[in-house]
């Protein structure tokens, strides 16, 4: 009988945290409106990346997952039928310094924010300025 009451908590607590994980990345997956790891040149098209996704009216904001062998200029190009924007990303290494050693994280600098003025499609380039054997992952969330 003890063994029993004990087990209970256990699920209990198994269930809530699924429950909590579950909610956690529905959402996390609901604002992402365009996502592409690039990492492989066979993605590119003459040393571009190009892709089409539609997007609604609203704000929305570049991601970046970038390492140290990423491109070190990412020009990113989105073309609609009434919005433009171009920005040349830079890739920057931010030095760290423990105890016993030095790491880097790393991050593009560049403007993030983009305003949508209707729903469209859009047309986006990746241009990693001859960087194709280097790492990144791109996001465009919606804020």
């Amino acid at each position: 009988m003890n063994k029993k009451i004990a087990v209970i908590p256990i699920i209990i607590i198994v269930i809530v945290f699924a429950i909590n994980f579950s909610s956690d990345s529905n959402v996390e997956k609901s604002n992402n409106v365009f996502h592409i790891t690039l990492a492989d040149p066979n993605l590119y098209t003459n040393g571009v990346y190009f892709d089409e996704f539609a997007i609604s009216k609203g704000e929305y904001s570049f991601s970046f997952v970038p390492n140290g062998s990423s491109p070190k200029i990412l020009s990113i190009k989105l073309n609609g039928d009434s919005f433009d924007f171009s920005e040349d990303f830079k890739l920057e290494g931010t030095s760290h310094q423990t105890g016993i050693s030095e790491y880097y994280t790393w991050n593009y600098n560049g403007e993030r924010n983009i305003l949508i003025p209707e729903e469209q499609e859009i047309l986006i380039s990746i241009n990693p300025n001859g960087n194709v054997m280097g790492s990144v992952s791109v996001d465009i969330l919606e804020n």
